[in-house]
């Protein structure tokens, strides 16, 4: 089953794929099946931002947990393809979140 540390990231990496928009919608954008902008894909990307940024808050993180929980891939693929700008506030307050919680994470 693991170490307690080990549950912390497997619940925190379930919880952020539950509502991830590259698994499902990403695929449709690229193929021209939906626009960046539609308004269904924006909805689930705000939903996304929201979930991951509460993952990153969960107990028993640590450092290491979090650096494999970096979202700054994923959002650099969402803007990438125009779903999310750099400025957007979502983006903003998720890469700050990050931030914080690796600052504050114990080492591990």
């Amino acid at each position: 089953m693991g170490t307690a540390d080990e549950q912390a990231l497997q619940r925190a990496i379930s919880t952020i794929l539950q509502s991830d928009p590259l698994i499902k919608l990403l695929q449709q954008v690229r193929l021209g099946r939906m626009k960046p902008t539609d308004a269904g894909l924006r909805a689930v990307t705000e939903s996304w931002l929201g979930t991951y940024e509460k993952a990153l808050a969960m107990d028993g993180l640590t450092q290491s947990h979090l650096r494999r929980l970096n979202p700054v891939p994923r959002l650099a693929v969402l803007i990438d393809v125009g779903v999310l700008t750099h400025d957007h506030p979502g983006v903003e307050s998720l890469t700050a979140a990050y931030d914080r919680a690796v600052a504050c994470a114990p080492v591990g």
